[in-house]
């Protein structure tokens, strides 16, 4: 199928060929027929990708204090590969789509194959979209003015939360497709609205619905706000602009009244005058897009939905409120529309975003697409019948993006297979490092007789079953830690090695990196105490790895990396375990915590895994003592020997093993031998992470 997409490397903006999404539970599979250019947040979007790498960071002082922060633990060359690679990742535009159900996933009763719906939808042929970011299109709405229905719920979202009531003025600043859409609904209202723009067309359209036009290059815009109101001052503000400067806010701040509101639903400079707000007691809040339920895994991932007695206005209500308004006449977007573009002939609008006048611009999408659209698309045509160690990566995300990919360079492997759910990151992988295959199937690598070993690096919760499907399609497996999220998974995965005559590896790559390699050769086989530390960072509480169901936590999610370098450091296996975690009634989901170790030869490893240190500390440190002597590395990049005779220092650029684990992986897969892993430390270590979070939660050691 094609798909617009934007570089933020170059700037450049395709149309690009990827393979068609699946329907996933709790979302509907829809061909599009029309969709519509967000031309305010979309030029803002091909502006950045355009501007150079200077202008980026300027862009940016976040993402610059977290690059030095890298840079100080990492190193600048591996910091530098992470950020080039972050730049060279597409960006899927648009997200105001209509089109035709054609499929419906588990878990989805509200929508059937056949209903027209609006939804957040990308410019895409095919989008796959969550239930509740999808609304039904009323009959007497075309497909052209349902288009507006989610850049329409952007500016109903601003106005529920200034809460207008009927009579009051208020001012819309910016009369951009969402402030002319927002001035309409105020009116609707009841409001007496003002609108503030320097484009006079805009403005003159405007005025026909009855909106009082301002416009900043004329006239003084405080002191015109403040004479239509007699001195009072605007009740509220929406600003609904985009630009970069100060004044629009300061602006904003002035011509309000005494405990006025002010709504930001653009994107502005925010350098506020405490003194403007302060003697007024005025209200500013920022609207957050569609409204209630926007970036809520449970609400958008997971279907469910708010209770409507207390939730009156979510995201898809917001939805279902616009198609209404257009649907009674109250909305008209008809008179928006400037032009009407095939998908073909994208770059009329994208090559000339930065000057366009355009208001509303409709991409309008063939009517003969297949109703089964391609899931996997051939990028080359090349032979791989004669080859071994042929591959196919499962899972596009960051660790495949920045490390796996890389560390798999002249490896010995062939490349045929990334699949990826949206299609968009793979594809652009896939032809980064010249895979011939880009697939939404991960299935079609399964049945592809050339295919050698599957990698696998999915969310966590997919690890096992993927694990499972790929065994008993004969393929070698390498799964990024952790191998399963629960001992009914481990068990299935044992139950299935044991009859596939497969090897499976699972990502404990820091036994592969020279440090470790070192320290295991310098201690031989001596009992020996070791502790670890993990300086692991703190990632929002929201985030899916926090999810027992999906990520498991990051004890079982990463802290398994610790327990396998132990275990490769001792060379016995774990016997029990007992972990402590900060906090008077630590959660099991904890990132904080103490995890002991007792091993079958009488070593003891004490782990710690910590999230709230400083992130300009190093990330990782791991200390031998045996025998009067004592080894202590940092961060994979310099070990230092204490009481070994003829080793006092081993120094590295960052090397966490990973480039090693690959290319003898794929020799293995070529050549045969034993496993890099043993399987019975694979399921010790496995098992061993699960023991920690049964530890915390009987508060007590278990035995494994």
């Amino acid at each position: 199928m094609k798909q617009i997409i934007q570089s933020f490397k170059t700037g450049e903006t395709i149309l690009e060929e990827v393979p068609a999404p699946q329907v996933k539970p709790g979302q509907v599979l829809i061909q599009t027929t029309k969709s519509l250019v967000s031309l305010g947040t979309e030029r803002m979007l091909v502006e950045f990708g355009k501007s150079n790498l200077i202008s980026k960071a300027r862009q940016q002082p976040d993402k610059v204090k977290q690059v030095l922060d890298k840079i100080k633990t990492e190193g600048l060359m591996p910091t530098l590969e992470a950020v080039f690679n972050k730049l060279g990742e597409p960006l899927p535009l648009g997200y105001c789509n209509v089109g035709k159900v054609i499929g419906v996933g588990d878990g989805v009763s509200e929508f059937k194959v056949g209903d027209r719906v609006a939804s957040n939808g990308q410019h895409a042929e095919f989008v796959s979209v969550p239930k509740n970011l999808v609304a039904h299109i009323p009959d007497n709405i075309s497909d052209e003015e349902a288009a507006f229905t989610v850049i329409g719920s952007i500016g109903l979202q601003g106005i529920r939360l200034l809460k207008p009531t009927f009579g009051e003025t208020v001012v819309v600043t910016g009369l951009g497709l969402i402030g002319l859409l927002t001035a309409q609904m105020l009116l609707a209202n009841g409001c007496r609205v003002i609108g503030i723009d320097i484009d006079q067309s805009k403005l003159d359209l405007a005025k026909q619905w009855g909106v009082i036009p301002i416009n900043p290059k004329q006239s003084d815009v405080v002191k015109e706000v403040t004479e239509l109101t007699d001195g009072i001052g605007a009740d509220g503000v929406i600003i609904t602009a985009s630009a970069k400067t100060d004044a629009i806010i300061s602006q904003a701040a002035q011509m309000s009244r005494k405990r006025g509101r002010i709504i930001l639903v653009g994107v502005i400079g925010l350098n506020l005058s405490r003194a403007e707000f302060y003697e007024k007691e005025l209200t500013f809040q920022v609207s957050c897009s569609y409204g209630p339920g926007r970036y809520d895994e449970d609400y958008e991932g997971r279907g469910i939905d708010y209770p409507l007695p207390f939730v009156r206005w979510t995201e898809k209500r917001n939805f279902e409120a616009i198609l209404q308004a257009i649907s009674s006449g109250n909305l008209k977007v008809k008179e928006l529309i400037t032009e009407q573009i095939p998908l073909e002939d994208y770059l009329k609008i994208y090559g000339e975003i930065g000057n366009s006048k355009a208001i509303a611009s409709i991409l309008t999408y063939p009517k003969e697409s297949q109703l089964n659209p391609a899931h996997t698309v051939t990028l080359s045509d090349r032979a791989y019948e004669a080859s071994n160690g042929v591959i196919g990566v499962v899972g596009s995300g960051n660790f495949t993006k920045m490390t796996m990919l890389p560390a798999l360079k002249n490896s010995g492997a062939s490349y045929k297979y990334i699949a990826s759910q949206g299609g968009v990151s793979g594809t652009s992988m896939a032809q980064k490092y010249g895979f011939s295959h880009s697939t939404t199937n991960y299935k079609d690598i399964l049945n592809d007789k050339d295919v050698d070993l599957v990698l696998i690096t999915t969310r966590h919760n997919l690890h096992a079953p993927m694990v499972v499907d790929s065994l008993k399609a004969g393929k070698h497996v390498f799964v990024e830690k952790p191998l399963a999220l629960n001992s009914e998974e481990l068990n299935s995965i044992i139950s299935t090695y044991e009859k596939a005559g497969k090897s499976l590896t699972v990502g404990f790559n820091r036994r592969f990196s020279p440090h470790a390699r070192k320290m295991k050769e310098l201690v031989g086989d001596a009992t020996m105490n070791i502790i670890a530390t993990m300086n692991a960072g703190n990632i929002p509480a929201n985030v899916w790895v926090h999810d027992m169901q999906i990520g498991g936590g990051r004890i079982i999610g990463e802290a398994c990396h610790f327990m396998d370098l132990i275990t490769y450091l001792t060379g016995s296996k774990i016997v029990s375990v007992c972990m402590n975690a900060m906090g008077v009634n630590p959660e099991e989901n904890t990132d904080n915590a103490s995890i002991l170790l007792k091993y079958e030869n009488g070593s003891t490893g004490v782990i710690n895994y910590f999230a709230n240190g400083s992130k300009s500390y190093s990330k990782e440190r791991v200390e031998v003592y045996s025998q009067e002597r004592t080894l202590v590395m940092d961060n994979f990049r310099i070990t230092r020997g204490y009481g070994f005779k003829g080793f006092s220092k081993l120094k590295t650029k960052l090397d966490k093993g990973h480039k090693t684990q690959f290319t003898e992986l794929i020799s293995a897969v070529k050549n045969g031998g034993n496993p890099l892993i043993p399987f019975d430390e694979i399921v010790n270590t496995t098992q061993a992470s699960f023991a920690a979070i049964e530890s915390l939660k009987k508060k007590s050691w278990i035995e494994i």
